[in-house]
């Protein structure tokens, strides 16, 4: 075999040495075990931070202790669960072996294999991101400068504000950097070793492995970012001490959520682009063409279809999620600011302690699926990550009650963000039920994605169905589920966002979107388990393992299909009661950048340029979707003739036991070029189009254009994630199959219809659905941060003074 050959040449052993003790993978092992003790210095300045401040002395239940606490006990939470998947040594033993997972019998050969695949799939992840990560520094440094002289002439030359804006800017694209690098480095670290304990019988030793790489960046991400934020916060108290001033302290605080979207932006585009190119490759010559299987060691293409997953779902999703933390968050405390004047500070601050009492319950839940009900069956897999969904929401209800009553004041006060001079009187329990609404009302939609996406349910096995008589009559049904899978979560969040904003007005909006992310550790944890798991599966295939290995990650992945379509539900719904948020937020800065001479009466969306721009705003998505869906298209469209040039070239390639080995790092040069190239014209698009707006024609034309890209946006990537999320799954339902059902099972012309839907949707539920909830975001915050610089320019009429 290629691999043996390969191994046999890169891989020689020391006389004596064992084959997981390389050099080679003990240096990838401390590289990954030394960036997992990158947040130790974090967790010392978190205790630092608590003993020095004089809240904690006084009262160890104040808002920065629950907040600073919550964040360090989710670090090192995340830590553990790194340790304890450590543990696991890269070692292959039979199927039927019963011997431990740390210290088993091995199998020299198949060793070598493993450690060679999971150091090709390092080196392709590590290549990539650092080369994406250095064209996001090269955006971080230019784009601090813009922020820091814009915002400061349109606050009339206040230097601080628009340093605090672009430092909070730098902050912010810094932790969802780290982010994304942390759980990259976590879940290539950790899907070998999921390959490796689904040797062992049973299935709780390999889901708690992927289980517990998704918990490491989770939790850890959840930990970092509300740690960065309120330390951020505190920083900007020293320049704002006085309650007065805590709107420009919160206005500063914006630039994290600009920075954590920004980098999302080119995570989400730049992965789901080399991940999308590779696997639509790999697919179309490997498994349409050549009928060779997924993740066969001969397709050349395979290596990097697998560091896709690592890029694209894994680091791109945690930069996504993260983004919509803090904006979220961000969009609460502008709208809410007005809440210190009369509640004070732990008031104000109430949704970042949301956001602890989550990680809380998220570490408590998390024992569900790792010891009270561990997974001993095919069937307990999906059973238990839809419990951890269920009972985190569950348990937030009297939380986030119990959070309202401890910090809310019994009444506070809180300006209205439409009529001038008005100010509603509010309780905690009204907070509360805004929270609890979101929390729920996205559990809701999470099922309800299960529902088109699951092949356990009708809507995808008619899709399957629908492939007898070819890939046309597949790809109608499959765009039909996802155009009726948009009904009811819209429906939910129209009742969402009614309800909290007749409670608590915009910032009941804010609070609700807060609530969708409420279990944002648990919604991540099982986001990263889906490409562990794949991944996992991919090894095993290429490594020649016992094919009940692959059977059992199989299973596994599936699983984790439905989840992370589950938790694309829950992405998509937060990101549209954030982007409504932030639009709400560009209100009241708005409003109080011109005394109320503008927007006190809300936005008239039949002033011609508001509406004007509605329209407008309602193309950027599809311009959006286009320009993402063509780049995969180009970039797979090379991998294809790179591929099929490698099988023409090499005859050899395609035989049972090949004596050619496959060039995988023309594969991975293609996907990293092409995403690199091509991330960049649609990131400009994005937030280029509400900077231009705001400066040229002003705030009402940039309000029509945020709310037709949050209208359309919200639609498009429901659809585009269902319909892709239901074509993968009718395919993995067929190759369920036996040859003697309807079906006919693997290899037949059923499946070979599936897999064209399969490959057409793979774009749409990794690239350009996801990225959309980016889309709406983005332009909502840009919008946020800009707002004084808008109003600045002939008083909000713009350069062309056209209102």
């Amino acid at each position: 075999m290629n691999l043996r050959k390969r191994s046999s040449e890169n891989l020689a052993l020391p006389s004596g040495a064992s084959p997981e003790d390389t050099p080679e993978r003990r240096s990838r092992d401390a590289k990954c075990i030394k960036y997992s003790w990158f947040l130790l210095p974090l967790l010392l300045g978190g205790l630092l931070v608590l003993a020095l401040h004089p809240t904690w002395v006084v009262n160890p239940f104040s808002a920065t202790s629950i907040i600073i606490g919550a964040a360090i006990i989710g670090m090192i939470w995340g830590l553990l669960q790194f340790l304890v998947i450590a543990r696991i040594p890269i070692r292959s033993t039979s199927v039927d072996e019963g011997s431990s997972l740390v210290s088993g019998a091995n199998d020299e050969a198949t060793t070598q294999r493993l450690i060679e695949i999971y150091e090709a799939i390092y080196e392709g992840a590590e290549s990539f991101l650092k080369a994406e990560y250095t064209v996001c520094a090269y955006f971080i440094v230019v784009f601090s400068a813009v922020i820091f002289v814009l915002v400061s002439w349109g606050t009339g030359w206040d230097f601080a504000r628009g340093l605090f804006t672009a430092v909070s800017f730098v902050l912010g694209a810094g932790t969802s950097i780290v982010s994304g690098y942390l759980g990259m480095k976590v879940a290539v670290f950790s899907n070998v070793r999921t390959t490796v304990s689904a040797q062992k019988p049973g299935w709780t030793a390999c889901f708690n492995v992927a289980f517990r790489a998704g918990a490491v960046m989770g939790f850890s991400l959840c930990g970092l970012g509300i740690l960065m934020l309120y330390l951020t916060a505190l920083a900007f108290r020293v320049h704002y001490p006085v309650a007065e001033d805590w709107i420009y302290l919160t206005e500063s605080l914006t630039g994290y959520g600009l920075g954590g979207s920004s980098i999302a932006m080119f995570g989400r585009v730049g992965g789901g682009i080399y991940t999308k190119a590779a696997d639509v490759g790999a697919d179309l010559v490997g498994k349409v063409v050549h009928g060779i299987p997924e993740d066969d060691p001969r397709n050349p293409a395979t290596i990097a279809d697998n560091v896709g997953d690592n890029v694209g779902d894994v680091a791109g999703m945690g930069s996504d999620l993260f983004g919509s933390f803090a904006e979220a968050t961000c969009a609460a405390l502008v709208i809410g600011s007005s809440i210190g004047l009369t509640g004070g500070w732990d008031a104000m601050v109430f949704p970042i302690i949301v956001s602890a009492v989550g990680i809380a319950v998220c570490l408590v839940c998390s024992f569900l699926a790792t010891h009270i009900f561990p997974v001993k069956t095919e069937a307990g897999v999906e059973n238990a990550l839809k419990l951890q969904l269920i009972s985190t929401t569950v348990l937030m209800i009297p939380a986030v009650y119990g959070a309202a009553v401890g910090f809310l004041p019994p009444s506070f006060e809180l300006n209205a963000a439409v009529g001038i001079d008005k100010t509603l009187t509010l309780s905690p329990w009204e907070a509360a039920v805004c929270v609890i609404m979101g929390a729920v009302g996205g559990l809701v939609i999470g099922l309800l994605t299960e529902y088109f996406t699951s092949h356990s349910y009708k809507p995808v096995r008619e899709v399957a169905n629908s492939c007898k008589t070819g890939a046309a009559t597949n790809i109608i049904y499959g765009i039909a589920l996802g155009y009726k899978s948009v009904i009811i979560p819209v429906i939910v969040l129209a009742l969402v966002i009614y309800g909290s904003f007749t409670l608590c007005d915009m910032y009941g909006v804010a609070l609700a979107a807060i609530g969708f992310l409420s279990n944002l550790a648990t919604g991540l944890t099982i986001d990263v388990y889906g490409p562990v798991c794949d991944n996992a599966g991919g090894i095993a295939e290429m490594a020649e393992l016992d094919p009940a290995v692959r059977e059992k990650t199989d299973a596994l992945d599936a699983a984790g299909n439905t989840t992370a379509a589950i938790g694309k539900g829950f992405a998509i719904g937060s990101a549209a009661l954030v982007s409504l948020a932030l639009f709400g937020a560009f209100v009241t800065r708005i409003r109080h950048s011109s005394d109320d001479t503008l927007f006190s009466n809300g936005v008239n969306m039949l002033e011609p340029l508001t509406f004007a721009f509605l329209i407008i705003g309602g193309m950027i998505p599809f311009a959006f979707a286009a320009m993402t869906m063509k780049s995969v298209g180009e970039a797979a469209m090379a991998m294809v003739v790179e591929v099929q040039r490698q099988f023409d070239e090499k005859p050899h390639l395609l035989d049972a036991n090949p004596t050619e080995r496959p060039d995988y790092d023309a594969c991975i040069a293609i996907s990293t070029k092409a995403s690199l190239r091509e991330m960049v014209p649609p990131g400009i698009m994005v937030m280029g189009t509400p900077l231009l707006t705001g400066i040229f024609f002003g705030v009402t034309a940039v309000s029509g254009l945020l709310v037709g890209s949050l209208i359309a946006s919200v639609q498009l990537a429901i659809s585009m994630s269902n319909s892709g999320g239901a074509w993968d799954n009718a395919k993995k339902y067929i190759e369920k199959a036996s040859p003697d059902s309807e079906l006919k099972g693997k290899g037949s012309d059923i499946h070979k219809a599936a897999v064209v839907g399969d490959t057409v949707g793979d774009p749409f539920k990794d690239t350009s659905g996801p990225a959309l909830n980016i889309v709406m975001k983005l332009m909502a915050v840009l919008a946020l941060v800009f707002a004084d610089t808008f109003y600045a320019v002939n008083a909000g009429r713009g350069v062309f003074n056209l209102s």
